[in-house]
């Protein structure tokens, strides 16, 4: 037996709960399927961070050559698995194409303005619903004067687009920090970072599209497709049929997959992250912290601290590599010595599979062979920060109506 939906979102991590939320204030009725629980990829364990610091996208001149740098190492904050996989190949010369200043300068002001829009919307839902909002800015940490280089040079090109930064020494780092010991030459403060904590916020927000009569399907994996011309007819999935008037893919890590079904090429790569909670140890400042050659960040969250980082390119392998765990927890006390693994107690070790673009750019948008389909997919490390604008965007597309950003950089065609 078939069910006749209205709109028929795919997958239920932040992108796809925030989706349904901005099409249900659109007088949509929503039906969301995911394979598993809500929140239960990448949208539950990351840093949790609202970053218009993080206007530069992931393909930024350098990386490529940093990573290879790293890639024998498997303690290294950017790690590649070398395996040989056709679409891993394409994928970093796709990578190493878009990794130009150029496309770094096009890409900064749509990436700003999607960031502070989303921080608009989260603070307007921290009004209505409790998932640890807090906005203290966010403080960058350097051991070294070159960790400080790099930072003053992004801090620059933040500037160049109207992004609040300081640069801070030492003794204003601390001031900053407050109540706990800091062990750095100086840093960068970003005023208009906040934070969140994202199972709380991704759950919460479900909850109330539940209420407001969206129609919840967990444990409900997509199998297929059934087509008609230019429109979706049919979606099945392993809890029966779905017809849907409109239909939207937003998977995380898992969107290529189910969109070879529709013939679409995503070409996105896990990059697998790791967060280790702990109870929020005392004293603990306020404001998320970033430790800037060891590429990890602090995030409290409530009654948690949240210790996060790495990327690592090992294709949809979910397992727990022990060492990169070590990693982070081991740099910590590096730039705070009070917080040591003996000193913290551990809740949890948590690892996730961030969706990573070649040109560090989402999918967003309808692809040009379907009038009923829109994606989003594709936000590699900050999903949260973009989810929430994000929702509002698929809403206008689903309505009709202009996105409200010029997509152009995001079209859903651009590798295929």
């Amino acid at each position: 037996m078939t069910q006749q939906v209205d709109v028929l979102v795919i997958g239920g991590g932040v992108v796809g709960i925030c989706a349904a939320h901005f099409l249900q204030e659109q007088g949509r009725e929503v039906t969301v399927v995911e394979k598993d629980e809500v929140c239960a990829g990448s949208s539950y364990g990351n840093a949790g961070l609202i970053v218009p610091s993080h206007s530069v996208p992931l393909a930024e001149p350098g990386v490529i050559a940093q990573g290879l740098r790293w890639m024998f190492d498997p303690d290294s904050p950017f790690y590649i698995k070398w395996r040989w996989d056709r679409d891993l190949m394409a994928w970093l010369w796709q990578f190493r194409k878009a990794s130009t200043m150029r496309r770094v300068r096009q890409a900064m002001p749509l990436l700003r303005d999607m960031h502070l829009e989303s921080f608009r919307l989260y603070e307007a839902l921290a009004a209505e619903l409790d998932f640890a909002f807090g906005h203290e800015g966010r403080l960058l940490l350097c051991k070294t004067e070159q960790g400080m280089e790099s930072v003053h040079e992004e801090a620059e090109l933040m500037q160049e687009i109207g992004i609040e930064v300081e640069m801070i020494d030492a003794q204003q780092a601390q001031q900053r920090a407050e109540v706990v010991e800091l062990d750095c030459v100086g840093g960068a403060f970003y005023a208009q970072d906040a934070h969140l904590d994202p199972a709380r916020l991704v759950r919460s927000l479900a909850a109330r599209c539940v209420e407001r009569g969206v129609q919840l399907n967990e444990k409900t994996e997509v199998l297929g497709f059934g087509k008609q011309g230019r429109r979706i007819q049919v979606v099945e999935t392993t809890r029966g049929d779905f017809a849907a008037d409109e239909v939207v893919l937003c998977s995380g890590a898992w969107s290529p997959g189910v969109g070879r079904g529709l013939g679409l090429s995503l070409p996105v790569q896990p990059a697998k992250g790791y967060s280790v909670t702990v109870h929020k140890p005392d004293p603990c400042p306020e404001v998320p912290l970033m430790m800037v050659e060891a590429r990890v960040g602090t995030t409290p969250m409530g009654d948690k601290l949240r210790f996060a980082g790495t990327l690592e390119l090992a294709g949809m392998d979910t397992s727990i590599n022990r060492r990169r765990v070590a990693a982070i927890v081991n740099a910590v006390p590096r730039y705070v010595p009070a917080w040591t693994p003996d000193a913290l107690e551990l809740i949890e070790v948590w690892r996730g599979l961030r969706p990573c673009t070649p040109d560090g750019l989402p999918f967003l948008g309808r692809p040009r062979d379907y009038d009923n389909l829109t994606v989003a997919a594709g936000h590699a490390m900050v999903g949260v920060s973009l989810g929430a604008v994000t929702g509002t965007v698929i809403a206008r597309v689903v309505q009709g109506e202009e996105p409200g950003f010029d997509l152009s950089l995001c079209n859903v065609d651009r590798f295929g």
